[in-house]
Order: structure tokens, then C-alpha cells, then sequence
């Protein structure tokens, strides 16, 4: 039996459906994320479970147990918000320690659990901080020490890093999935950051208009997309019609497929590398980090190619280079 299921969820705010026969299992101890752009009913998913938006029909079960009509106190979920949502008038401890006084919990045990926690997330030097002497990505950090304290069967995380800059919130997100593992608690994270469900997931469910587009581990949703949705927006592919790819290699695609999707980092300038063939004028180059990505122009499309830095290596603009792509790496779109 599967540790949390949702069956046949639907969500509808009077004549608008935000959610449409939504069906999921996720195992104890995954570290599963809701990924999609905003708008999609990933955070109504999350409001759903914990109990704080009432489903229009279907089921939450969590460990067997329908959840629908229990409150949100006894439902054993625990939830994390963008905004950090800290007491500005307690310390560090006083904040982690909220739930567990919440329970009555004894005095000697909860400074026991605040600072086991506290060194979990990093925090033992702060015990007695308040909320404003923190960084923001300190402060996310109390927020999860409070929600996990309380060993909650589920946590729901609901964009709680997108506030934060780029280098913290890379720091957290590996922080995030280390804690994770640590404690093996099951946690469910809502983004529309494609990079971020990567680095953390067990596995990904892509959202799109209500919908459950695509499900999979992250390397089956970024390498198999099977709509050209899920082809634009995981990984930037390169998305063609038939007639416009078999134009361009000079050569027939198998299969009945109406659309192709290759990746970016899959077309190559090197013939080794390649059995398929497209020649390319060179018209933008930019480095992006240790990556040059450079839109061709071939006929009346153009597609993007991505390559790893090589000092003194220059993209000639204007040039036309033959671009090489093996016929394993074209994906035939459903």
C-alpha cells in the first residue's frame, strides 16, 4: 500500500476547474515535487492535503486513511510557506519550539528535540537569535526546524527557496535534500523551477492547466518528454514538425509522429558524434556560465545548440557549420 494517495482530485472555484482528475501515489520517505508554471493548481494540490482547501471531489489517503473530512491540527502534515511566517518576538528556540509547547510536551524534552533539530539545519549557534539578526536563508532554515520538529507524516513545501539569490538558494536546496534523507521523511515540494525539482526529486509530476502532463524520476521526465509541452519546458529541447526535421537532415524519420524533440546539448559539431545531419548558420552566441549556447538558422527555423566552454574557443557568427545529431537523441512527441 502506497504511503500517500490522491484519487481522482478535483478542484473547481465556481465556473473555473483549477484542478482536473488528479491521481497520485507516493511512497514513504520519497521527496517528491509538483512542477509546473504558476497557475497550474500545484499549491491547491498542497492546500488540499494539508487540509486548509476543501477538494469539489476525490480523496487524500495517507497511510490508508482518508483524510477529506479531519481537520488540518490532526492530520499529521506539516507545511512550510515562501514567507517564513517566524514570530518576531522569539528567539530561535522559542520559534522551533512553538509546536512541541503547542503539545505539551516536557520542558526537558523539547530543549532535547530544539537542539537535536537546531543541529540537523545547521543552526546551533543561533539558538538564541531572534528572527531579524538572521539571513533569509537562516530564517527558512528555523521555519524548517519548526515544521520538522513535530514529526509530521508529510511536509509540504510550498516554494519556500524561490525568495532567496541564486548561491543560497542552491546551498538550501542541497541542504534541503540532505535533511531529507537524514530523517526519512516523505516531503512534498511545489516549484516552477526546473532546476531545483532536478536537483531534489525522487520523482517529478509535471503540471500544466490542472493536469498531470508527464510523472517520472528527473531523468525520464528530462530525457523521454512525451508532449511538446514537457519538451519546452524541462529542458529547452528543440521542438519540430515532421516535415520541417526530415526537410532539414534530408532524410525520412521513422515512426508516425507529427513532432520531434531533440535536445539542445544532444547536436554536436563534431561528425563522430552524429549520424544525422543539419547544416546551420551561426546568428547569436552566449556564455552562460560554463555553457555557450548558440541559435542556428537553417531554412526558416532556427534551433539552439548547447556546448561546454573551451578556452579560446570563438562561435563565428554568420558562419554555416554542420550540426550532427545521433538518431537515438531525436524523441517522436505524442
Amino acid at each position: 500500500m502506497s504511503y500517500l494517495v490522491i484519487e481522482g482530485l478535483h478542484k473547481e472555484y465556481g465556473a473555473n476547474t483549477v484542478l482536473s482528475n488528479i491521481d497520485m501515489t507516493i511512497e514513504k520517505g520519497e521527496f517528491v515535487t509538483l512542477l509546473g508554471p504558476s497557475g497550474c493548481g500545484k499549491s491547491t494540490i498542497l492546500r488540499i492535503i494539508a487540509g486548509l482547501t476543501d477538494a469539489t471531489s476525490g480523496a487524500v489517503k495517507i497511510e490508508g486513511k482518508v483524510m477529506n473530512n479531519i481537520q488540518p491540527k490532526n492530520r499529521e502534515v506539516g507545511m512550510v510557506f515562501q514567507s517564513y511566517a517566524l514570530f518576531p518576538n522569539m528567539t530561535v528556540k522559542e520559534n522551533v519550539a512553538f509546536g512541541l509547547k503547542i503539545k505539551k510536551v516536557e520542558a526537558k524534552e523539547i530543549d532535547r528535540l530544539v537542539e537535536e533539530i537546531l543541529k540537523i539545519v545547521d543552526l546551533s549557534d543561533k539558538v538564541n537569535a531572534y528572527p531579524h539578526e538572521l539571513s533569509g536563508g537562516q530564517q527558512q532554515r528555523v521555519a524548517l526546524a519548526r515544521a520538522l520538529i513535530v514529526r509530521p507524516k508529510v511536509l509540504l513545501l510550498d516554494e519556500p527557496l524561490s525568495a532567496l539569490d541564486a548561491q543560497i538558494r542552491k546551498k538550501l536546496q542541497a541542504d534541503l535534500r540532505s535533511i531529507q534523507m537524514k530523517l526519512g521523511i516523505t516531503m512534498i515540494l511545489v516549484t516552477h523551477d526546473q532546476e531545483e525539482a532536478m536537483a531534489v526529486s525522487d520523482k517529478i509530476f509535471v503540471m500544466n492547466k490542472g493536469e498531470i502532463a508527464q510523472r517520472g524520476t528527473p531523468t525520464e521526465i528530462y530525457t523521454k518528454p512525451e508532449n511538446e509541452f514537457i519538451a519546452k519546458f524541462i529542458g529547452n529541447y528543440n521542438v519540430f514538425t515532421r516535415k520541417e526535421l526530415e526537410q532539414m537532415i534530408g532524410d525520412t524519420l521513422p515512426g508516425e509522429g507529427l513532432k520531434f524533440a531533440i535536445r539542445p546539448e544532444a547536436i554536436h559539431l563534431e561528425a563522430a558524434l552524429g549520424d544525422l545531419n543539419i547544416i546551420g548558420i551561426a546568428k547569436e552566441s552566449v556564455m552562460s556560465g560554463n555553457v555557450i549556447r548558440t541559435l542556428f538558422q537553417a531554412g526558416e527555423r532556427t534551433f539552439s545548440v548547447e556546448q561546454l566552454y573551451q578556452r579560446g574557443y570563438a562561435m563565428e557568427l554568420g558562419r554555416a557549420y554542420e550540426c550532427y545529431i545521433a538518431r537515438e537523441d531525436v524523441i517522436e512527441l505524442t
